[in-house]
């Protein structure tokens, strides 16, 4: 347990605060939790309950956050704390972002911030990722591992849904040198219904993180009846080429219910639909549109947007790559990659 960084009193003599964390601003009265269900308030002091807590943690490749033009082919240590800020229906981690809340003590084993980086120092990998639930429940921990990674020259990854606080923002973005964010839907209604957020808090963040310079990509779980209409696609996809930049790769996934929190009446996504949500990326003008977790398909390699040689030729998390020092082999284009 760890007081929180993020918080402000707004009633002194009923011990209530406000949370700053994230784009919730929960206000929560004495002894209670956030809708994260890792933030308490106890005598009018906000604390972590996750603080150091590591429910998970692995060395996967850098494809499977998934980011396919930073540190292609390498391993990133990946850790998480229990918790999340939403309550996706389609959650496929749920055991660990939702099912603990009505815990009173939380689970995970105690690591201290400097064992995180010095394993990855060990295991000579060149990124920590912040994943498997939403990095800013776990802010607080994650802010002084970024800061040691950095000075050590680890690059900092973080896996979210984009729906942090201003203030959290300015605090990490210095130390945050790439994100995947989960554009879940292009309404409101879809953010409150599926996930119990707001979309307008992800737009502002999404660019907020181009407008400082810090890799982006984007992925978009395609759901039956849900976010899989033609309009909402085009929309999500002309968001993304005007506002953020025609190079940002976006990531189009397959949902599967069986590994779903709440959906699991739902058929899995047709990979027609995959495809037809690629044609629209494409269409619009993004340059690197991806089909996620169909192994094979030629979607999921990177080409030349100027003479469409192959430039990166995946299949699952095996890449093999043809550029030349991040040029297209053929007719010389820089490709956006980070290494």
């Amino acid at each position: 347990m760890q007081k929180a960084s993020l918080y402000k009193i707004i009633n002194k003599k009923e011990k209530k605060i406000k949370c700053l964390n994230c784009a919730h601003y929960c206000q929560i009265e004495d002894q209670k939790r956030g809708l994260c269900g890792v933030r308490e308030n106890r005598g009018g002091k906000l604390y972590s309950l996750n603080y150091g807590k590591i429910i998970a943690l692995s060395f996967d490749p850098i494809e499977k956050k998934p980011f396919f033009h930073f540190l292609p082919g390498t391993l990133s240590l990946s850790f998480a704390s229990v918790g999340c800020n939403f309550r996706c229906l389609n959650c496929q981690n749920f055991e660990i972002s939702q099912d603990f809340k009505e815990e009173k003590i939380l689970p995970g084993e105690n690591w201290d911030p400097l064992q995180i980086v010095n394993l990855a120092k060990e295991k000579k990998v060149p990124s920590i990722s912040y994943t498997y639930t939403e990095p800013t429940i776990f802010s607080e921990f994650a802010l002084k591992v970024m800061k040691l990674a950095k000075k050590e020259g680890i690059k900092n990854c973080w896996v979210s849904n984009g729906f942090w606080s201003k203030e959290l923002f300015e605090k990490i973005w210095p130390y945050l040198d790439a994100v995947n964010v989960d554009l879940k839907g292009f309404s409101d209604e879809f953010y409150m219904k599926m996930c119990g957020g707001r979309l307008q808090p992800v737009i502002e963040n999404l660019k907020r993180v181009r407008e400082k310079g810090i890799w982006l990509e984007i992925t978009t779980l395609i759901i039956p009846g849900w976010n899989d209409q033609e309009e909402i696609l085009f929309k999500m996809a002309k968001f993304i080429k005007n506002e953020l930049g025609d190079f940002v790769p976006w990531h189009l996934s397959k949902f599967f219910p069986e590994v779903s929190w709440k959906l699991r009446d739902l058929p899995a996504t047709p990979e027609e639909k995959i495809k037809e949500a690629w044609e629209i990326g494409k269409g619009v003008g993004l340059k690197f549109v991806y089909t996620g977790n169909i192994p094979g398909l030629p979607s999921e390699d990177t080409f030349c947007p100027v003479c469409q040689a192959l430039v990166i030729d995946r299949f699952g998390y095996s890449i093999k790559r043809y550029d030349k020092n991040k040029r297209c082999p053929k007719c010389k284009t820089e490709i956006p990659i980070v290494e």
